[in-house]
């Protein structure tokens, strides 16, 4: 984006409501990105019910070792006391 001088109070005021306006748009664009990735799929036979079963439990395994291995290195920050 080239950087624009402003020289009154409207031009910031409309310039505000376009930044505002495109936020908007993008939040609505990650929230729909979001639910297309985080809905569940359709199965349609027990082999693909049993795949999705088995890749949502490596990632939910996966999502715990993360949030285990950050509270172990960044813990403090929470609050937690490191062992001795």
């Amino acid at each position: 984006m080239p950087q624009s001088t402003y020289s009154t109070l409207e031009q910031i005021q409309q310039r505000k409501e376009a930044l505002h306006a495109n936020i908007q748009k993008d939040n609505e664009q990650i929230g729909l990105l979001w639910h297309q990735l985080t809905a569940p799929q359709k199965s349609d036979s027990k082999g693909e019910l049993i795949a999705n079963l088995i890749s949502n439990s490596i990632t939910a395994i996966d999502a715990f070792l993360l949030v285990r291995k950050l509270m172990k290195s960044y813990g403090h920050l929470f609050g937690k006391k490191k062992r001795k």
